[in-house]
């Protein structure tokens, strides 16, 4: 857990992914630094895609498993 607290990119990717697969615009994101706000931004994309490829609730679970690990 503390290297996932030091690593803020794939933090910030993995928390536009969770924002994205559950379709909140892309506003909301939270952060100002610019390498951050790519990842989120990122993530955000592939989140939004899942979601409009139906990768959400049950079919989405391979996937957001991988991603944690």
């Amino acid at each position: 857990m503390k290297s996932q607290k030091r690593d803020t990119s794939v933090r910030a990717y993995k928390k536009g992914y969770q924002a994205g697969i559950v379709g909140k615009p892309k506003d909301t994101c939270p952060l100002n630094r610019e390498p951050e706000r790519q990842q989120w931004l990122m993530g955000w994309r592939e989140g939004r895609q899942d979601n409009w490829d139906g990768l959400t609730g049950v079919s989405g679970v391979s996937k957001t498993a991988t991603m944690y690990h």
